[in-house]
């Protein structure tokens, strides 16, 4: 009796759970940017099932899912240049699985990341190390034309050689470039070396140009003094030829010097204190304290 009664509570839990089991396995939920691949005894189906709930599925199907969503692949590379120098790139190449190859994929190669491990990632380094040898020398890749060559180069012949392998590259970036270090070494010495020449450069410039200027200074120093010269020179000559005119008017004509006393004698009259004594009222100069016009030895 007790052998009846718990198979009477185990048959009904068991049934549950295989009709569980085979009720979950009557639908698939393929997610949002994947493609399923079914696969029944090692032999996968040949359509594919995109996004969405699909029922009634076969419950003996096996699942591989494919993402075929935008991703980036990020690796390094050793590139010789014909100089023999390996230079260290980064590059990133933005791929997307094609999800119309993949039960294709999934025959030749397995998953999505097989496919790239076996296809995507050694064309790429063999593509760099290809493109290497074209480069003369390991600076080379930091200009932009090698560089924008480089990306164009590899991305025609990565999408080229991955059409049929089920991947689609989009695009190809070069992140970084690493020189070798003895090539690092030259570059920073040059740019110090360069850095030095460029300020001597200019302290030189600033020596020549404070030397102009003294220069420049000193002539306009000296166009000054000669200025103020000839200015002196043409008073001097002026006060010169005042005097010889002076000179000429007292001896051509005695009236002259009377007229100047006179006037002189008129400027201190306006000065009450001033005090005025002719000592000879018939001298032709009349001038006070003065014997001008006297005759030599007169009393």
């Amino acid at each position: 009796m007790k052998i009846l009664s718990y198979l009477v509570i185990i048959i009904p839990v068991v049934l549950i759970a295989i009709l569980l089991f085979v009720g979950r396995s009557l639908f698939v939920t393929v997610p949002i940017g994947h493609v399923a691949v079914a696969t029944l005894f090692g032999k996968p189906r040949p359509d594919s099932f995109s996004a969405g709930i699909h029922i009634p599925v076969n419950p003996l199907y096996r699942w591989t899912f494919f993402d075929t969503r935008a991703k980036t692949l990020k690796e390094r590379a050793d590139v010789p240049s014909q100089d023999q120098l390996k230079t260290a790139i980064d590059v990133s190449v933005q791929y997307r699985v094609d999800g119309a190859q993949v039960v294709k994929i999934l025959q030749k190669t397995g998953t999505a990341q097989q496919a790239i491990e076996t296809h995507l990632k050694p064309k790429l380094r063999s593509l760099l190390r290809e493109q290497g040898k074209t480069v003369k020398n390991a600076e080379d890749f930091f200009m932009d034309k090698t560089q924008n060559l480089l990306q164009l180069t590899l991305q025609e012949n990565l999408s080229k050689f991955l059409k049929d392998k089920g991947i689609i590259v989009t695009e190809v970036l070069i992140r970084d470039i690493n020189l070798p270090t003895s090539l690092q070494r030259q570059i920073e010495q040059k740019k110090e070396t360069e850095q030095k020449v460029q300020k001597e450069k200019a302290e030189l410039l600033r020596k020549e140009t404070e030397a102009q200027q003294v220069v420049v200074q000193a002539i306009a120093e000296r166009s000054a003094a000669e200025q103020e010269a000839e200015k002196r020179k043409l008073l001097a000559d002026a006060q010169a030829y005042e005097i010889k005119k002076i000179n000429e008017a007292i001896s051509e004509n005695r009236a002259y010097l009377q007229i100047k006393a006179l006037e002189a004698l008129k400027a201190i009259s306006k000065d009450p204190s001033s005090k005025i004594y002719f000592l000879n009222g018939d001298s032709p100069t009349p001038l006070p304290l003065m014997h001008i016009g006297e005759p030599v030895g007169k009393n």
